[in-house]
């Protein structure tokens, strides 16, 4: 049996050590098919800069963006169908958001040693009353985390490969962004870095 420790860190809940290194690396195996079928992209703001951050995703919608805005997309900008969301990932949100439906976009993100996420709030999905949820993999991120409104007082927590963080209720539009990866703190990842992935009730 797993042991993890759950933790609330403003008012939404951390799984520290949910996955054992067995399950980080099967995982990591089932996103290598994602991106063999979905490759990572390097998205635009809406302002024309650059993210430092990589990403690709899989289910009914991927989340894209560009000169165009922030949305979900139906299919990878190469044309084709975003690729199911792997049983071993659809496991985690059904034993941690069972009253949920289904997951209908799983966001991959890929931390590079110098990559990271403004604050920022998850707010392009129709309705707000189904958690996010996000899987930590690889190396160490110090999450920022907020409240509702950007003025609210942050705080910061490290996430270490292998933990799961729901953001449910009050935290649900709380805003959230990675100000840093500890490089080399993991061996999960062969060349280092960092893999995110979001899980995201759409309609």
């Amino acid at each position: 049996m797993v042991k993890y420790k759950s933790i609330y860190f403003k008012e939404s809940q951390v799984f520290k050590g949910f996955l054992d290194k067995l399950a980080q690396k099967s995982l990591l195996n089932d996103i290598r098919l994602i991106v063999s079928s979905a490759p990572l992209l390097s998205p635009l703001t809406p302002w024309g800069k650059p993210m430092s951050v990589k990403i690709t995703s899989a289910g009914k919608y991927g989340w894209y963006s560009d000169n165009n805005g922030y949305r979900y997309t139906s299919k990878h900008p190469n044309g084709k169908d975003w690729p199911e969301i792997p049983n071993s990932i659809r496991a985690i949100w059904h034993d941690l958001c069972p009253k949920s439906p289904d997951p209908e976009c799983c966001l991959v993100n890929f931390y590079t040693k110098d990559a990271k996420m403004g604050l920022h709030q998850d707010k392009d999905e129709k309705s707000f009353k189904h958690p996010v949820l996000s899987i930590s993999l690889g190396d160490d991120a110090l999450l920022r985390m907020g409240g509702v409104n950007k003025s609210d007082p942050i705080e910061s927590i490290w996430l270490s490969s292998g933990d799961v963080l729901v953001m449910a209720g009050a935290s649900r539009l709380a805003y959230h962004g990675v100000d840093r990866i500890r490089f080399g703190s993991s061996q999960l990842l062969k060349s280092g870095g960092r893999i995110n992935l979001t899980l995201r009730v759409v309609d």
